[in-house]
């Protein structure tokens, strides 16, 4: 019997292994896919290894960094472009079309610290400028907090600054509508400062000023993949066990059958500790008609149920997304059930068409590091456009003179993927025409080198108004189950920042359950 079983090869997953293994727990990882890693994961394309999901991490805390150090690739972090992003915007002028501006510098989720400044200006015109001015001259409202970003932005500056400079931010980075996520959550002592500073303007430049110097996002290297490849390698090291392919069907405790009640003793060991079973689909053998030596196909016969393994351990880690989360727990107690029944957001799948091309005419880096395309901008489907080989000086040195690397995201939240049933080449065609409107330049396929489409879908968004109650109420039920830990993004928040710190607290209590250390 192990001591920690993992269910959950991401990030969040991984770095909980590793903090039980290195204090001599052993564990097992259990990984639904044929790769571990989650969003920080990679592809090769164009002879090129990139990432396929997370490119970055925030630097705030220090957490990432000092976890980095720990896995020794302090000397590959390396900081983006200054250069910064654009906004691709509609053009509220008599020719309609679109425009594309840089986005300014000196805000807080596109919320502007110097409503005034010609850049701010730019993007929302003298009309909204004095409208998100009037900020400075209304009272603030001390009695209860803020909940809504987006009602947040609209009563204070109103909505132009909402619209085209918001909006575009919290698409991109959160995949939510403004009004729809929760403040506390995404800018976090904006309430207070706003109370102390007496303007939201005021609110932002104050969070602006206690902020270190210095870009807010580094990276790695040769790709955000190499923390996955380095923890993979330590794991390996302290022998934990990773198996990819395996699906968890059922979490149970050991000798409690599925559709039973837990009476008082069960699944406890002679000392007291928790023994659960962890139930993982095995992959079926391949058939000798799908041989690839092309092998005849035997007569048919009923299919076989899924093959099924049972491994038991003292202690389990759920490190998946929410919603697999919530159904594997929703059999052990009332408690841990109706966590399903709460206002949980609607999930959202977005989809990334990454684009290797040669395009000298890219060189001048005509959108800066990328651009946020606001909701509603004619010509225009992709919500964010990222330069990769502007960004990250490692990655144009590895793709070499005239090569570009750039990835489109799309799927915005309440609307239906407007890729889910695009072709690979209508996906291209379609990535290609927004990068050419984007970008201001023609690109057509003749110049692509290679082309890939990922998928992050379903995520339960840890943003969105009540998340922090949700979170509370998820905490509660896990604390009243021993021996039981949840982890991952939709808890802990977005972003390696959120979530490393949040795997090594689940580690450090099954640590302190197993050795009392």
């Amino acid at each position: 019997m192990q001591d920690v079983i993992v269910i959950g090869g991401g990030v969040a997953g991984l770095v909980a292994a590793r903090a039980c293994a290195r204090v001599g727990l052993t564990v097992t990882v259990l990984e639904a896919t044929p790769a571990v890693g989650g969003a920080v994961a990679r592809h090769e394309v164009a002879g090129l290894t990139l990432d396929s999901g997370a490119e970055s991490f925030a630097v705030r805390r220090n957490a990432v960094a000092e976890f980095v150090d720990s896995l020794g690739l302090t000397g590959d972090v390396v900081a983006p472009n200054p250069a910064g992003a654009w906004l691709h915007l509609p053009d509220e002028g008599p020719g309609g079309g679109s425009i594309s501006v840089p986005l300014p510098q000196a805000g807080v989720l596109g919320i502007p610290g110097s409503p005034l400044a010609d850049d701010v200006r730019r993007v929302i015109g003298w009309s909204g400028a004095w409208r998100a001015y009037l900020d400075r001259l209304m009272p603030v409202l001390t009695i209860g907090r803020e909940h809504s970003l987006g009602d947040l932005v609209r009563k204070r500056m109103g909505r132009r600054v909402l619209e085209r400079l918001v909006e575009p931010v919290t698409a991109g980075v959160y995949s939510s509508a403004a009004d729809d996520l929760e403040i506390d959550v995404v800018a976090p002592g904006l309430n207070a400062a706003l109370t102390t500073a007496g303007s939201l303007s005021g609110a932002v430049l104050s969070l602006r000023s206690a902020a270190p110097a210095g870009s807010a996002v580094a990276g790695l290297r040769g790709g955000m993949s190499r923390l996955v490849a380095a923890l993979v390698a330590d794991l390996d090291h302290f022998g934990v066990e990773i198996v990819t392919d395996a699906p968890v069907t059922t979490l149970q405790r050991a000798g409690v059958p599925d559709e039973a009640g837990v009476p008082d003793g069960a699944g406890v060991t002679d000392d007291g500790a928790q023994t659960w079973v962890v139930r993982q689909g095995v992959p079926a053998e391949v058939p000798a008609a799908d041989q690839p030596d092309g092998s005849a196909a035997e007569p048919a016969e009923p299919a076989a149920p899924p093959a099924t393994r049972d491994r038991e351990a003292r202690f389990v880690i759920l490190a998946t997304p929410g919603a697999p989360a919530l159904r594997l727990v929703s059999g052990l107690s009332p408690e841990l059930a109706a966590l399903a029944g709460l206002d949980w957001p609607q999930t959202t799948a977005v989809e990334l068409a990454t684009i290797v091309l040669d395009a000298p005419q890219l060189d001048a880096h005509p959108r800066g590091t990328g651009a946020l395309v606001a909701a509603g901008t004619p010509g225009v489907t992709a919500k964010a456009l990222t330069h990769a080989t502007a960004k990250w000086d490692w990655l144009a040195e590895a793709a070499g003179p005239g090569r570009h690397v750039i990835r489109l995201s799309y799927g915005r939240a309440g609307a239906a993927g407007p890729t889910v049933d695009l072709s690979d080449p209508e996906l291209l065609a379609l990535a290609l025409r927004d990068a050419s409107a984007i970008f201001g330049v023609d690109l057509d396929a003749g110049l692509v080198r290679g082309f890939a489409r990922t998928v992050w879908g379903d995520a339960l968004s840890p943003a969105t108004i009540g998340a922090p109650g949700r979170v509370r109420q998820v905490r509660a039920a896990v604390e009243a189950t021993p021996g039981l830990e949840l982890s991952g993004a939709w808890l802990a928040g977005t972003g390696l920042a959120s979530v490393i710190p949040d795997a090594l607290a689940a580690a450090g209590r099954v640590r302190h359950a197993a050795l009392g250390i």
